[in-house]
């Protein structure tokens, strides 16, 4: 199964007893938008609905943290989405969530997973039928694994900061990145990680929603200044919108982890190096 199908390629797929669906929907509180509510309203036929903001670390004061190996296998394999089965993931999102929960899936070791490419919009665009309330998944075993090196955390991306062994990429709105903008949460610094390049995740898609791909995802990089033949390391504002970063990257070939805690730990640190400025 390829990283990216399409919805042709579900509607031609769905019904396969190994094929497993599901919504990753997530909104900023600011959104006014419920994720759930809107899963309820309108989903792909047989789609449960991964809650990316209950499947987070909630021990910490910091936002969308991943969880631990046991947390993740126990809610994944409550939801179905265990040893064995091909997940294809979607969101109604203009923040690409699903992005998110590829990320989260490969950083635990389940690597048969796709994105939809447009979501639930180009599913109901090809003539896909829509399903409403809530779907009964059948639990099934998963295998927990710590997380790989996919996820950096604290100590690591200062490490990188100081030594520029890669590149870091920040996927964050170009005024968020200079501190123009308030940052939405309290306690948190406005600005970015000196050295850091800014990269919005929104230019990695066409107007409808669709991922771009080969030579014009390259250029989205490339127009950044980003060498994809060097190292790099996806920042955000919490850890959700840098996956958007890692996945065009994994489009091109290219694995790049992301930093867990981005700006949102970063930028609440006293002693962490912080700039302003585009």
């Amino acid at each position: 199964m390829d990283a990216l199908v399409s919805a042709q390629w579900l509607l031609d797929a769905i019904g396969a007893r190994d094929l497993r669906i599901a919504d990753c929907s997530w909104f900023l509180p600011g959104d006014g938008r419920d994720a759930r509510a809107d899963y309820l309203a309108a989903h792909l036929p047989g789609a449960i609905f991964l809650d990316l903001a209950e499947m987070a670390d909630t021990s910490t004061s910091l936002p969308m943290m991943l969880p631990g190996p046991e947390k993740f296998a126990s809610r994944m394999g409550r939801l179905g989405l265990g040893d064995g089965t091909r997940i294809v993931l979607y969101d109604q999102s203009p923040h690409h969530t699903a992005a998110r929960g590829w990320a989260m899936l490969r950083s635990f070791g389940i690597t048969d997973v796709a994105i939809l490419d447009g979501g639930l919009d180009a599913w109901r665009a090809a003539g896909g039928e829509i399903a409403t309330g809530e779907e009964s998944p059948k639990p099934r075993h998963i295998t927990p694994r710590e997380r790989g090196a996919a996820i950096r955390d604290l100590a690591q991306m200062k490490a990188t900061q100081a030594s520029g062994d890669a590149q870091i990429v920040d996927a964050r709105s170009p005024s968020r990145f200079a501190g123009a903008e308030p940052e939405p949460r309290a306690g948190v610094t406005p600005g970015h990680i000196p050295g850091s390049t800014n990269l919005h995740y929104a230019r990695f898609f066409h107007p409808d929603g669709t991922w771009k791909r080969g030579d014009d995802l390259r250029a989205v990089f490339e127009s950044a200044g980003i060498d994809l033949d060097r190292p790099m390391v996806a920042t955000c504002g919490s850890g959700v919108t840098a996956a958007v970063i890692a996945f065009a990257a994994h489009l091109l070939g290219h694995e790049v982890p992301i930093y867990d805690g981005s700006w949102a730990e970063w930028g609440s640190d006293p002693a962490t190096l912080k700039e302003t400025g585009a």
